[in-house]
């Protein structure tokens, strides 16, 4: 009961913070989307962050790190080469054109025909998989560690976890509905807060078990390295370049992630909230891979192996913690589903209302016009998230077995290395051709199936190189489509580096810490080798 109470209470505290301050009357388009463009540092750093963590990250990613240790955390910290690209690169070019979306920003260089189609790809992927994915991983690793607390939604498994993505679906897209980004900063806020509780509880705890921090290096050593052979089948350390182009997709041309620092008070705002961004993805690497290497030395010490991975952020909760801080953990599994949803729909809304609504629709449309126009978009992605949590939660039970968050990301990259291609032809070359950077956005399809096969039914192909990391296609899928883009480009030299990194006078402690950022990531690489 105590867990619940506590449950309940963050519950009314989330919807009670995202409501208050609501402005009564009719909104505008800045103020509903864009909070006004009046967002301070810390807000940008937190919200984004919240954006980024969900479920996935305590359940899956831990039980990674179960199996393959530290490598597992380089997803996380990498994740600084994308930030570091967006503050000083990507997010000086969106804020100096006053954009809204960053379809607009792809508009401006590379014309109509080939934004839209940016836009299109977007709102599909958000409104199925990004959303679906979130929903249920988070009602999924809510449930399989407190399954006995709940029991009481309903006896049949299956039924409560889809009760769960349906509920937790529709109260995120009520609070978005009514308050637009500014009620999602302030409830991300919150639940990142109770999420990085949530995390160093789980750490340490972990830690103690295991006898110390010392004992990771005596007990687990083996795990203890951030690079894999170059031959390991999910984290050969040659992924790196392929997630060092896949991070451009996600901190410098996601909507969902970008929104924030769209909304930035200045760009001196919106880079420091990146900077300190930066700095807590290196602590969201330690509560999400730490626990996980902690646990695989116990249960050697015991000589009692996990049946599954993905069970290692359960056992540790059901195991060591007591009563009333459990209550704790499950808010931060809300959290980390919520702040993921809320960003997705207010995100969904943007793109629809901004590039499709207002951008064919209704030219002419008012500010309450697009509003109201985002809002019915919410209610629609709410609709398409929930079936496809459905549809998840279906394929998980029908194959229990299936590791189907790889087969998500490689049907995610289909779409995000074209995405790469555009933004960074858009933000590097004088001018692209514009209808060969769609035929390149377009070819990451081939490409992907070229490299690793198809079965169509009547007609096959075993692919050129089917067993190759997924990270490692997509890198090469990306750097042959943008060649191709660069070569049917023949007039389109690249910019001259002073217009394509902002450096201000004004902003040398910023700058500073970016190459703080930058030294220490090389150093990471180095010590954890």
């Amino acid at each position: 009961m105590i867990d619940l109470a506590i449950v309940l209470t963050y519950f009314v505290i989330i919807f009670v913070v995202a409501v208050s301050g609501r402005s009564k009357g009719d909104v505008t388009t800045e103020e509903y989307f864009l909070s006004n463009r009046n967002l301070k540092w810390y807000s940008i750093a937190l919200s984004t962050i919240a954006t980024n963590i969900n479920g996935y990250q305590f359940l899956g990613m831990m039980g990674s790190a179960y199996l393959y240790g530290l490598a597992q955390a380089s997803l996380e910290i990498n994740a600084v080469q994308g930030i570091l690209m967006a503050a000083f690169i990507f997010v000086p070019m969106y804020l100096k054109d006053g954009i809204i979306t960053i379809t607009q920003f792809i508009q401006k260089r590379l014309g109509r025909c080939v934004a839209l189609f940016y836009s299109i790809a977007n709102i599909l992927l958000f409104a199925t998989i990004t959303l679906g994915a979130a929903l249920f991983w988070g009602a999924y690793a809510a449930d399989l560690v407190f399954a006995e607390q709940l029991s009481f939604i309903h006896e049949d498994r299956i039924i409560r976890i889809a009760i769960l993505v349906f509920g937790l679906g529709v109260f995120s897209a009520i609070y978005t509905y009514l308050g637009g980004l500014a009620a999602v900063v302030k409830t991300d806020i919150i639940q990142f807060t109770i999420l990085l509780l949530g995390g160093f509880v789980v750490m340490f705890t972990a830690v103690y078990h295991l006898g110390g921090w010392s004992q990771l290096y005596i007990k687990t050593p083996e795990l203890m390295h951030l690079h894999l052979p170059a031959d390991h089948d999910k984290l050969p350390w040659t992924h790196i370049f392929g997630l060092f182009l896949l991070n451009i997709n996600y901190w410098c041309a996601n909507q969902t992630v970008i929104q924030r620092s769209l909304a930035a008070k200045s760009l001196r705002e919106a880079q420091k909230g990146l900077m300190l961004g930066g700095i807590i993805k290196y602590v969201m690497a330690a509560l999400i891979v730490i626990p996980g290497i902690a646990l695989y030395g116990i249960m050697q010490e015991n000589g009692t192996p996990l049946a599954e991975p993905d069970l290692a952020f359960p056992y540790l909760v059901k195991t060591y913690l007591p009563t009333g801080v459990k209550g704790i953990i499950l808010c931060a599994l809300f959290a980390s589903l919520m702040s993921t949803v809320d960003s997705t729909f207010n995100s969904l809304a943007t793109l629809f209302s901004i590039d499709i609504y207002k951008g064919y629709i209704n030219k002419n449309a008012t500010d309450r016009q697009v509003v109201n126009a985002g809002r019915k978009t919410v209610l629609i992605s709410l609709i398409t998230g929930v079936l496809m949590g459905f549809v998840l939660l279906y394929v998980k039970f029908e194959n229990p077995e299936a590791a189907f968050t790889h087969t998500l990301n490689e049907l995610r990259y289909y779409i995000n290395c074209g995405i790469v291609v555009l933004i960074c032809s858009a933000a590097f070359l004088v001018a692209p051709n514009h209808r060969v950077a769609l035929i390149a956005f377009l070819s990451t399809i081939p490409l992907h199936l070229i490299f690793k096969g198809f079965d169509f039914g009547l007609i096959s192909f075993d692919g050129f190189f089917p067993t190759m990391n997924y990270f490692v296609r997509a890198g090469w899928v990306i750097i042959i489509a943008f060649s191709i883009l660069t070569l049917g480009s023949w007039k389109a030299g690249f910019k001259k580096w002073k217009d394509i990194i902002f450096l201000q006078k004004e902003s040398k402690g910023v700058q500073q810490i970016g190459l703080g950022l930058l030294a220490s990531l090389v150093l990471l690489h180095i010590i954890f080798h």
